[in-house]
């Protein structure tokens, strides 16, 4: 959630909050109106970009710090950049595939102003994006940009990244929190991990840098602590790989368990009627299983809203027969009138069954069926079930009343008490009896015998009024709510439809409201309450095909099923709302070969051509990793547009096949392979091209130019460079072009394409970098390191050019140098002989002397000569001792990998019946000087220590340190591999290389070759 200052209102600020939540929207609010309704910029967006498409789940906002420019990351990986204020969308990078967690703008006080245009990005993969927008958004593009290619690939992490952090206090430096359980922090510019903080117990969730102290950061985790930490007291260098979050789960599960509350036992003296309820309690909640909602049973949520309900449970449970009765009493002095309690009797009755030991108080069910059913008036059956002198006396009393002429208060307050006499006296205290006789059903829990009194009272509105306010209704009632009137039956449905409501019957109340034919209320009902799929066949089956709310039905479910992973079913949803390209979407968001098959294929069929490419292109990238080639091919055959990429499956196939016949693979893989790659003669470009022409029919030029055409955006990247180096030579921005060159220059060299890095050379500096030198002329210019390092490539792969113009049996003659045969005169053969030693003329003598080839002479060229003098500019000591440290500092963290790893094995290979074991620290000092002796056996060099190791990588950090930051940022060749190929050249062509030349490349070569890479080429060169 971020805060962005909109503008200023009266005295104070007024800022405009958004949110992300998790049900996919981002929401804009007034701070000071929080209560108020808050806008969805989803209508924004879609009314600024003229999308017609459904937009994608939102799960991250971040703006950049000068306010202007919005990213928001998205559930499929995208994130989309937006800029203000009508949100226009001038950028979408399709660089993650699963949800984006976190995005972070670099800060705009560093020292290099360009970086603030860095935006670093974590999913819920490993790995961490960092991208370069300041071209895209300084373009002011009217379309936007697809941005597939990273700036910088941070790689280390094992499980989703959860936050990341800039520093304030420096360029390109990033921390990163992941679910592994660490924090990492990164040189961004380098790709290079620097620190790795191991401290949790449990998977981080955020992290942030101090605004106060560069050294300090600040992490925290679901281990419920926040741990305050530096960066230069940490350990390990990268986060583990593998090992760590099985750690962590051990640490979890080692912790102690809360001690879960004893429930208290049940007494002894628990009532029949108590024990008769739980168990009838317990069958009615297996009974009314909850409604399965897309797939998942709510049972839990509905037990947690039963216990609160306990009064009301136990009541339904006692009414299903008359365990007991209220006393009631009649007005006599003499006499008490009271009713059995039938609880009594069933006590006595439940020896004579053989009940189960485990319900001691438990009713057979046989005992249950005996029962008769129960008595509407149990009330008046019992008074007149009393003892004969009650019942005379009510004899008298009801004769005084039907003979007396005169109202009488005695016989009035007689009849009052006697309200079971109203069966045979007049309507009133009929209406007296029935009155009592309701009060008494509900005291115990019987409504449904009061509406039958009530029904026969002729009350039928009341009883339906008195219900629902109980709650009580029942499907009779509103059967028999039509004869009160129409408008009677339509209130009782609507109340009986809200009680069904509380009682989580949604389909049921749904089905009551059809009856009276309210078909939006019903369809809206089962929508809000998620029941997607009754929902829409009610509304097919009752609306009109082209009622909106349907497609709403559609989106909504297609939403929610899209959120709890059923993919497929989704596609249908959104299908069915006629929004195809959403279809295949979701149903790619799987990944795996034949979901983006099928999305591949509907996509095509709606006349999403361009959709449908890039999900076949996936398909086949997916089955390719399976080796499944003929399935690859089948993919790409979806779509025309895919021929290029055809033709290189096909060569990668054939190649494939080629190296597992020369056994070249390490492992032989079931691979499926078409037929095209049986048989065949020939050399292997041959093959190729027949294939393509019986397999693809390319036979015509047109055909290759075509397919010349698709591939060309393989390029894309190093045209791009390219280009932007051209134009600001156009434009006179010399600095600009000098550091594009060299990026388009470095993107062909770091992808080990030496080919394309010469025809970048001979194509953009045909001259060299002399007309490059007089353009920049200052030469205390920001971009002169630059200018270097491009000079030295320049240099670097002309010498190599050199190097292989010499390097045949019999060299030619070329750019670089003049070769000529010629036969020695006698004088030269003389002088041989003579500087000859006799032990070395001797055993030659007894042998016969072949004829002699014609001696090679080789000379140097203009352009030879020129490039030799130019090579003074590889021989830079300063790059050599950075280069130096690098390679002592990459050396120092494999060694002590490989001790690390030594270690361990031995720990796990340790055996336990050897005695007493060492002290720890003479244990530790003794696996230490072990493991380094292993490790370096093979070069017969003395043992290394940790301690010395360890002083050996602090050094070699503290002379990376020194070095300006104009050197380290830019790239220089290997100078020892220069080194190197000039005294190769000395050794082949004596005469090629001056002696200065020699001596100061050997000189580089026995000052800087320490690590074990450069140190037997230093042997045979320089002893």
């Amino acid at each position: 959630m971020r805060a962005v200052v909109a503008g200023g209102e009266g005295d104070r600020p007024s800022l405009t909050l958004y949110s992300c939540g998790g049900e996919g929207i981002v929401l804009q609010h007034n701070p000071w109106k929080l209560s108020g309704e808050a806008f969805d910029i989803n209508k924004l967006i879609r009314d600024t970009n003229s999308i017609t498409y459904k937009l994608p789940v939102h799960t991250e906002i971040s703006w950049k710090a000068d306010g202007k420019i919005m990213a928001l990351g998205n559930e499929d990986g995208s994130i989309e950049i937006f800029r203000v204020p009508n949100l226009k969308l001038i950028c979408t990078i399709q660089q993650h595939h699963k949800l984006v967690n976190t995005i972070s703008w670099h800060h705009e006080h560093g020292s290099q102003p360009e970086l603030s245009y860095l935006m670093a990005s974590g999913s819920n993969n490993a790995v961490i994006y960092v991208h370069n927008l300041q071209t895209v958004i300084e373009s002011n593009s009217e379309s936007p940009v697809t941005i597939t290619e990273p700036y910088r690939t941070l790689s280390g992490h094992t499980a989703k990244i959860t936050s990341l952090a800039w520093s304030q206090h420096h360029d390109g430096r990033l921390v990163s929190a992941s679910y592994d359980g660490t924090a990492q922090v990164w040189d961004t510019l380098q790709e290079e991990p620097l620190c790795n903080f191991r401290g949790h117990r449990g998977r981080l969730f955020c992290v942030v840098w101090s605004p106060l102290d560069p050294d300090c950061i600040y992490s925290g985790a679901d281990d419920f602590c926040v741990y305050k930490w530096l960066t230069s007291m940490q350990e390990h260098s990268r986060p583990p790989q593998g090992k760590k979050s099985i750690e962590l789960e051990k640490k979890r599960l080692s912790q102690p368990k809360p001690k879960p509350k004893k429930k208290k036992k049940p007494t002894s003296r628990v009532p029949i009627k108590q024990e008769l309820c739980d168990r009838n309690e317990d069958e009615g909640v297996k009974e009314s299983s909850g409604p399965v909602e897309n797939g998942v049973s709510d049972q839990e949520t509905e037990e947690e809203a039963r216990e609160p309900e306990l009064p009301c449970a136990v009541t339904s449970a006692v009414s299903k027969e008359p365990i007991s009765c209220t006393p009631v009493s009649v007005g006599f002095e003499k006499s008490k009138v009271t009713i059995n309690n039938k609880v009594t009797l069933l006590k006595k009755e439940l020896p004579k069954e053989k009940s189960d030991s485990r319900y001691p108080y438990c009713i057979s069910e046989a005992l249950m069926k005996k029962r008769k059913a129960r008595s509407i008036l149990p009330l008046s059956t019992s008074l007149d079930h009393r003892s004969k002198e009650e019942i005379h006396q009510d004899c008298l009393v009801l004769a005084t009343a039907k003979h007396s002429k005169e109202p009488n208060e005695d016989v009035s307050a007689d009849l009052e008490e006697r309200f079971h006499l109203g069966l045979f006296t007049d309507r009133a205290t009929l209406y007296r009896m029935i009155e009592v006789e309701g009060k008494g059903h509900l005291e115990n829990g019987h409504p449904e015998l009061f509406h039958q009194l009530m029904l026969w009272k002729g009350d039928l509105k009341g009883v339906l009024r008195t219900a629902a306010e109980r709650g009580e209704l029942t499907d009779n009632l509103v059967a028999m709510a039509p004869v009160a009137g129409y408008h009677v039956w339509v209130w009782a449905v609507e109340a009986f439809a809200k009680q069904l409501c509380f009682q989580d019957q949604y389909v049921k109340a749904a089905s009551h409201l059809l009856s009276i034919h309210k078909v939006y209320e019903a369809v809206e009902l089962l929508k809000s309450n998620h029941f997607y799929r009754e929902a829409i066949a009610v509304a097919k089956a009752r609306l009109r095909p082209e009622d909106p709310i349907l497609k709403d039905l559609y989106l909504s479910w297609g939403a929610v099923l899209e959120k709890d992973g059923h993919y497929a079913l989704a596609a249908k949803c959104y299908l069915g709302a006629t929004s195809a390209y959403d279809a295949a979407k979701v149903l790619s968001k799987k990944g795996d070969a034949t979901s983006l098959r099928t999305a591949a294929e509907l996509a095509s069929i709606v006349g999403e051509n361009e959709l449908s490419a890039s999900l076949a292109l996936r398909c086949a990238q997916e089955l390719l990793l399976a080796r499944n080639w003929v399935g690859a091919q089948e993919a790409l055959h979806l779509h025309e547009s895919l021929k290029g990429q055809r033709l290189v499956f096909c060569l990668l196939e054939l190649l494939s096949k080629h190296l597992e016949e020369k056994q070249l693979l390490e492992v032989k893989s079931s691979s499926s392979y078409n037929a095209w790659t049986a048989g065949g003669e020939g050399p292997f470009v041959e093959r190729v091209t027949a294939v393509w022409k019986t397999a693809f029919s390319l036979d015509s030029p047109e055909q290759y130019q075509a397919a010349v055409r698709q591939l060309q955006s393989l390029l894309l990247h190093l045209c791009h460079d390219l280009t932007l180096a051209v134009l600001s030579q156009q434009v006179a921005s010399w600095d600009t072009a000098v550091e594009e060159l060299l990026r388009a220059v470095m993107r062909s060299y770091d992808s080990g394409n030496f080919t394309i890095m010469q025809e970048v050379h001979s194509a953009f500096l045909p001259e060299g970098c002399d007309h490059l030198r007089d353009k920049l002329g200052d030469h205390q210019s920001p971009t002169t390191p630059a200018f270097k390092s491009l000079e030295a490539f320049f240099i670097y792969g002309r010498l190599y050019e050199f190097w292989w113009s010499l390097s045949g049996p019999c060299p030619e003659s070329s750019i670089w140098v003049r070769a000529a045969h010629r036969r020695m005169t006698s004088v030269e053969q003389s002088q041989q002989l003579n500087n000859v030693s006799p032990e070395e003329t001797e055993p030659k003598a007894s042998q016969p002397e072949p004829s002699r080839p014609p001696e090679l002479d080789v000379r140097l060229t203009e352009e030879g000569e020129q490039i030799l003098r130019a090579c003074k500019e590889l021989f830079s000591e300063e790059h050599a001792s950075l280069q130096n440290s690098q390679r002592t500092v990459a050396e120092v963290q494999e060694t002590l990998a490989d001790m690390i790893r030594q270690h361990q094995k031995r720990q796990l290979c340790k055996p336990t019946a050897d005695g007493p074991a060492k002290n720890e620290p003479e244990q530790e000092a003794e696996q230490s000087l072990s493991g380094s002796q292993h490790q370096c056996k093979e070069e017969k060099s003395e043992p290394v220590s940790l301690p010395e190791l360890t002083k050996r990588l602090t050094e070699a950090n503290e002379r990376i340190a020194k070095f300006p930051e104009s050197i380290k940022t830019w790239p220089f060749p290997d100078v020892l591999e220069c080194c190197l190929i000039l005294l190769h050249i000395k050794s082949q062509h004596p005469g090629c290389v001056t002696h200065e030349m020699q001596q100061q490349a050997q000189e580089l070569l026995q000052k800087y070759s320490n690590t074990k890479v450069y140190k037997r080429h230093c042997q045979t060169f320089c002893t």
